[in-house]
């Protein structure tokens, strides 16, 4: 999961640099576009079995509305309003989540030491968050974070369905629903097709989108879903060490701190995992 987080950070930096070239929702229907024609094309060359029933499709539905169409807007509307590091801080707040809708759903038990690594985990997160203001892009991000949280729940319930096929569909789905958002928003996409440009949206839509949710996919279907989240702590750590190599921004003091708590949670959460819950039903593709 190391790779998956590492690769989630680096995609706030590319998305600030994706922006000056493209306008919001144009650019993230077409990360998920990509992504999905990407994982299809894939699934059809290995002759992969199709989705079928109307529970998967609902299902694939689902995760298209969520993980791939108000994550994606959010996420890139709130670079937008945004310091690139605290985007990416506040859009990963899904391991604070995931937590009682896990147990709710799954019956995966927390321990107390993981609730409290968990809750001081969230207030690393209002520390970055309140001092930003608490603005659009502050709030949009948290809204990705969230719709991330339901993809990751929804995505459990992918047992049975061939992961490459659901993912690479519920990402066609979404990018053509916010495609026509931004149509509708908008106007015709007005894209700056530099090499720039290019190699980000490559970047975004194969490594960061297709490669990464796969994975990530494959992990919700066989690992308890807390600690699994966890890992996504990384992912902020990522983000602000990329956007300052980059350039993009510097942390500001109380980013730092933020991060500091989070971590602290990371390491306690990974350190002493939740003892594993009920087998998850089915099994991955």
């Amino acid at each position: 999961m190391l790779w998956v987080t590492a690769s989630w950070g680096a995609c706030f930096v590319a998305i600030d640099w994706g922006l000056r070239d493209a306008p919001v929702l144009w650019f993230a229907a077409l990360r998920s576009l990509i992504a999905g024609a990407a994982l299809a094309v894939f699934a059809a060359i290995q002759q992969r079995p199709l989705p079928t029933g109307v529970r998967s499709w609902w299902l694939i539905a689902l995760l298209a509305l969520t993980n791939a169409g108000v994550a994606f807007a959010a996420m890139f509307g709130g670079v937008a309003g945004l310091a690139t590091g605290t985007a990416a801080v506040l859009a990963n707040a899904q391991p604070l989540l995931i937590v009682l809708p896990a147990w709710w759903l799954y019956g995966e038990q927390v321990t107390v030491r993981t609730g409290a690594a968990l809750a001081v985990g969230f207030a690393g997160l209002l520390v970055v968050a309140v001092p930003a203001g608490g603005g659009k892009g502050a709030w949009l991000s948290i809204l990705a974070a969230a719709a991330i949280t339901v993809g990751t729940l929804l995505a459990r319930r992918l047992a049975g369905t061939d992961v490459v096929q659901a993912a690479g569909w519920h990402f066609i789905i979404g990018g053509a629903g916010l495609a026509a958002v931004a149509a509708a928003v908008e106007g015709l996409p007005r894209i700056t097709w530099t090499p720039r440009f290019v190699l980000v949206l490559a970047f975004l839509a194969l490594v960061g989108t297709a490669l990464a949710f796969w994975a990530w996919f494959t992990e919700t279907l066989r690992s308890p879903l807390a600690p699994l989240a966890a890992w996504t702590f990384l992912t902020p750590l990522f983000g602000v060490a990329f956007a300052f190599v980059a350039g993009a921004d510097t942390p500001a003091g109380w980013t730092a701190a933020g991060l500091v708590l989070v971590l602290a949670a990371l390491w306690v959460v990974l350190r002493h995992p939740n003892p594993v819950a009920a087998a998850p039903p089915g099994r991955p593709q």
